[in-house]
Formats: structure tokens, C-alpha cells, sequence
């Protein structure tokens, strides 16, 4: 089983940038596919972006298109979302999830495993 944890959120101005990281323990993230999701208040939880097991394949929400990319860094099982030119829409909480083997979703009940959230807001 896999454990994840996020971190990297805050408080930013409107065209700023941040960079979320997903730090897994208890197994290597590289047998998974995984995921960044996002919630708002009264909204429900929507896909952000997706990066499959093999790094092969990448998908990203179109509200997020060319200003949000996810990597990986194997040797540090860790998963990152660099997210730049943020919008005050942006403002959610972000949670990495996980899903073994090479597919990675872009729906969220699909996904095995979830870090506890960071928040990120954007200020206009």
C-alpha cells in the first residue's frame, strides 16, 4: 500500500506560480498511474491532470492547459504539478492520488489511493 502526501501550497497573487509535490511512501509511485485533482467549496472534486505509470502518456483539464504540468521524479518518488499564470479560479485544495498500473484516469473514483489535501490559493 501506498501512503501520499502533499505539499508545496499557499497563498499567491494572480499570475503567480507554484509548484505542488506528491511524496509517496511505503511503495515505489512508479508501479502507479496518478493523478492532481482539485476541490473548491460547494463545488466537487474535478481532474486537473493525469500522468500515466510509464510517463508516457499526460492529460490535463483544459481550464489548465498550457499553464499547469505534471512530472515525476522516480528517484525522489515524487510526483509534481508546476502550475503557472494562476487565476483566483484556481483557488481549491489539491490532492494527488494514485492508482496502480499503467492507466491513469481522469476520474477521480477510479483512483485507489489519496494524499490529505494542500490548499492553494490564488489572490486577485
Amino acid at each position: 500500500q501506498v501512503q501520499l502526501v502533499e505539499s508545496g501550497g499557499g497563498l499567491v497573487q494572480a499570475g503567480g506560480s507554484l509548484r505542488l509535490a506528491c511524496t509517496a511512501s511505503g511503495r515505489a509511485l512508479n508501479n502507479y498511474g496518478v493523478g492532481w485533482f482539485r476541490q473548491a467549496p460547494t463545488k466537487e472534486r474535478e481532474f486537473v491532470s493525469v500522468l500515466s505509470r510509464s510517463g508516457a502518456r499526460t492529460s490535463y483539464a483544459d481550464s489548465v492547459k498550457g499553464r499547469f504540468t505534471i512530472s515525476r521524479d522516480n528517484r525522489k518518488n515524487t510526483v509534481y504539478l508546476q502550475m503557472n499564470s494562476l487565476k483566483p479560479e484556481d483557488t481549491a485544495v489539491y490532492y494527488c492520488a494514485a492508482r496502480p498500473g499503467e492507466y491513469a484516469s481522469q476520474l477521480h473514483r477510479e483512483y485507489n489511493y489519496w494524499g490529505q489535501g494542500t490548499q492553494v490559493t490564488v489572490s486577485s
